[in-house]
């Protein structure tokens, strides 16, 4: 039975320099005092959707916070708020930061014609800008999908390991299969931004285009 008082952080670590400072943000939070803490990092993973299973399937923590290395929490209210969202709904099964209220055809979903929430980004040290793709203005808003950076669910949902072997396009097919289990993806109104995420300059890929290329296939009327 999973543990109504508890939150769990998971994380895939490929870097213990980024983790360790996103350890310090998390411990920095206010967490509402009936509730524990605990942090699982997964090491050496073949991919995100397997890492996050493995990760899962240890904690007993009815609440998961799914994050990247390079993702640091700066709210220290975000414990609150999301717990706020989470028990005034039962029907809302994720909640992220940033994402779509409708994908778009590409299945790539900052291309899409309405997209919501807001990130820091860096991108060089000492550099960071705000990326404010859509205002939301009620306590929170549902979308069809969400980015990975963030993802904090109450329910727990396997992860699609049998398809993405990679490290792209979790986050959208597990968008999509809390959908298929009649839950909300919601993202919520932050006052001020929650995060910033040390991105860098990253390339794609052609193995990006292999997995958008495979989520098509899975979800692809799903999104039209």
């Amino acid at each position: 039975m999973l543990d109504k008082n508890k939150i769990c952080f998971i994380t895939c670590v490929t870097s213990e320099m980024y983790y360790e400072e996103v350890l310090l943000y998390l411990r920095q939070l206010r967490i509402p005092g009936n509730m524990s803490v605990e942090y699982i990092s997964i090491r050496n993973a073949k991919s995100m959707t397997s890492g996050y299973n493995k990760a899962m399937k240890q904690s007993n923590a009815k609440y998961k916070i799914y994050l990247h290395q390079d993702f640091f929490l700066t709210n220290k209210e975000a414990i609150n708020e999301l717990m706020e969202l989470f028990q005034s709904d039962v029907s809302i099964g994720m909640i992220g930061l940033a994402g779509c209220v409708r994908l778009p055809a590409s299945g790539i979903w900052w291309k899409a014609e309405k997209c919501l929430g807001m990130l820091y980004h860096s991108y060089v040290p000492e550099s960071i800008c705000q990326t404010i793709y859509g205002q939301i203005d009620n306590v929170y808003s549902v979308v069809q999908a969400i980015d990975g950076v963030f993802m904090a669910t109450q329910y727990d949902l396997i992860w699609r390991e049998d398809m993405f072997l990679g490290w792209h396009f979790y986050d959208i097919s597990q968008s999509i299969e809390f959908y298929r289990a009649g839950y909300k993806v919601v993202l919520p109104k932050q006052e001020k931004c929650w995060g910033i995420h040390a991105t860098g300059e990253k390339e794609l890929g052609i193995d990006y285009r292999q997995w958008r290329n495979k989520f098509l296939e899975e979800y692809g009327l799903e999104i039209l």
